[in-house]
Order: structure tokens, then C-alpha cells, then sequence
């Protein structure tokens, strides 16, 4: 049987109930065979008035969490309705609505009535607003799953790279680089492309330094750190190489040289994937679609996400595209089949 998905609708006031539903219209076709089952968890008022705005004719009805059969598409109320959500407009209540959709997304997860979960975006100043004081959806995923470690991967069509460090400030990162963390994102990178089916599995490391420090010139820490690590990890067996000069390394693995990458820190991984996901309109100079998935990798549940924010200017406005949840979706799928298996 084909895994059952929950999808997190994320901050309510943001795009997330429109391309949900824009989604779900997408993938009708999948869900009126029964070959793909979906759940949407969070506030149902703001999905019926998204589904009513965009004019899209689809069943999606309510059920509860205790009953024991869901049809291949439902939605499920995450938590009691407080003061009206507007589209676009930030408040603790949609924030509140963003937790708790993910937290019974976790919980569902964990006692096995979904595979994965698929997450919408939130708003991190409205989920602080209402008390949940997370950085983002990885770290209240880490916290609500019990997880020591985990890793962020981005991917659009053959680019998929990891995070060594995300959220930190720059001149932190050479610390956090240590043999255990970049040892736990290879172990972990070599798994996920395991899962997704992927026949090679060869991995490159990106260089913390200009020119992988140019022999010390520019820093020790990959010779000191990286090379080390990369060559206990051959010797398991792994297929890893690197250093790999970070002005380089990317357009490698754009043309197939490699399977995945290491990036060291945020803005070093997630430029190259966003500058290739973005769909811009050279006209307008405004993007006008995307595609990519964030995947967290590390925890015991299969999370993917969107790789974008919650498009507060947007939002309401009908012109949301949901391609980046549709692949979302898709890795999920395949992520969940693999662990099932």
C-alpha cells in the first residue's frame, strides 16, 4: 500500500492553504485512484476559503484523528479556531496554528498512521508571537522527535546538497566543522541517496576555504579537518571525495560528477540550488515560479518540505505556484517507500 502522507499547512495566513490546494487539484488524479493519500493538518477554515478563492472544485473532506480509516485526501483540524486568520497578515494565531499542525503531524508520524509528513512554510516571527520559540521547522522537528542530530538537504533535479551548519552565524561555522558532524551529514547524505534510489552515491565535500585553503594559506581547517574525515570514510567503504573548492564544486555536480555535495554553511548550499530553482521573469525582474525540496535528514520521521517562505505579499492573491510542494510531495513518497520497505 502506497504511503500516507501528512501535509503541514504551515503558517495559515501565508500561501500555504493556496498551494495546498492547488496541489491537491495537481495530484487529483493520483488521489482519485487511490495511488496517493493525503492528509492536510491545520486550519480547515483558511483551506475551504483558499479552495473557495481559487474556484477549484475538489473534495477534501474533515476527519478526526481517531477515525480509522481517512479517504486518500482529508483534512484534519489541528487545533481550535481563535481570532480570525486574513491572508497576509501576521498574528500569534497562525503561528500557534503552524506548531500545532506540525506537532500532530510528529505524533501521527510516530504511532504510524502517516509515513511522512510534508511541511508548508511558517513564519518564524509569528511562531515566536505565539510562544514557540524555534529557529524553524528543523529545530522544532529535532525537539518534537527527540533527535540528537539532523541534517538539511536541498534538491532540484540532480542537486542535492547538504548542510554541514544552516542557521549560525558565519564566523562560527569553523568550529562546528569537526569530524563527528561532517562524518554524521556524509553518513546521513549516503542514506538519503540510498533511499531515493540512486545506483552511484558519490559524494563531495565542500571546501570551508578559498581554494580548500590553498596548502594553509587561507585557513587550516580542510586539511585539518575535511581531508582527514573524507579519507576514514573511503576506507568504510563510502564514495566521498573533496575538498572540493566551493567555486567549483557545484558546477561539478551540475553536470553529474557527483551525486550529492556537502556545503559547509547556509548561504555556501543554498545559493547555488535557489539560483537554478528560481523561475524569473526577465521582464517584470520578479520570479514567478520555483522548484526544490528541503529534506531534514537525521530524524526517526520522513520530513520534506517547500523551499520557499510563506509569501505574506502574496498570499490571498491567487498567483501562488505549488510546484515546489508537488515535489516535495513526490520525495516524501519515495522516501517513505524506502523506509517501509
Amino acid at each position: 500500500m502506497k504511503p500516507h502522507l501528512a501535509i503541514t499547512m504551515g503558517d495559515p495566513a501565508g500561501i500555504g492553504p493556496e498551494i495546498i490546494v492547488r496541489a491537491c487539484h495537481h495530484l487529483k488524479d493520483r488521489l482519485a485512484k487511490g495511488d496517493l493519500r493525503l492528509l492536510v493538518i491545520g486550519s480547515n477554515p483558511s483551506l475551504f476559503q483558499a479552495r473557495e478563492t481559487l474556484g477549484i472544485d475538489i473534495d477534501i473532506p474533515e476527519v478526526s484523528e481517531d477515525d480509522e480509516n481517512w479517504p486518500a485526501l482529508a483534512c484534519l483540524q489541528a487545533g481550535p479556531e481563535g481570532e480570525p486568520i486574513r491572508p497576509g497578515v501576521l498574528s500569534a494565531d497562525a503561528g500557534r496554528f503552524a506548531y500545532l499542525a506540525v506537532e500532530r503531524g510528529v505524533r501521527l508520524a510516530q504511532a504510524g498512521r502517516v509515513q511522512g509528513i510534508v511541511t508548508a512554510p511558517l513564519n518564524k516571527e509569528a511562531l515566536n508571537k505565539a510562544g514557540y520559540h524555534y529557529a524553524g521547522h528543523t529545530e522544532m522537528l529535532a525537539e518534537l522527535t527527540g533527535s540528537k542530530g539532523s541534517v538539511m538537504m536541498l534538491a532540484h533535479e540532480n542537486m542535492r546538497v547538504s548542510h554541514l551548519t544552516t542557521h549560525v552565524a558565519l564566523k562560527d561555522v569553523p568550529a562546528r566543522l569537526t569530524p563527528q558532524r561532517l562524518r554524521f551529514v556524509i553518513d546521513r547524505t549516503e542514506e538519503a541517496l540510498t533511499a531515493l534510489g540512486l545506483g552511484r552515491k558519490r559524494i563531495a565535500v565542500a571546501a570551508l576555504n578559498p581554494h580548500a585553503g590553498e596548502g594553509g594559506l587561507f585557513g587550516h581547517e580542510d586539511d585539518d579537518v575535511s581531508v582527514p574525515t573524507i579519507a576514514t570514510a573511503v576506507a568504510d567503504g563510502l564514495d566521498v571525495v573533496g575538498p572540493v573548492p566551493g567555486d567549483t564544486v557545484f558546477v561539478k555536480l551540475r553536470a553529474g560528477q557527483y551525486d550529492a555535495v556537502i556545503a559547509m554553511y547556509h548561504d555556501q548550499g543554498h545559493v547555488p540550488v535557489k539560483l537554478l530553482g528560481f523561475n524569473v521573469n526577465p521582464e517584470t525582474g520578479k520570479w514567478e515560479a520555483l522548484s526544490g525540496v528541503n529534506i531534514t535528514l537525521g530524524l526517526p520521521i520522513v520530513r520534506t518540505s517547500v523551499d520557499h517562505g510563506t509569501a505574506f505579499d502574496i498570499a490571498g492573491k491567487n498567483i501562488a505556484n505549488e510546484l515546489s510542494l508537488v515535489e516535495a510531495i513526490d520525495y516524501a513518497e519515495r522516501l517513505a517507500s524506502a523506509r517501509t520497505a
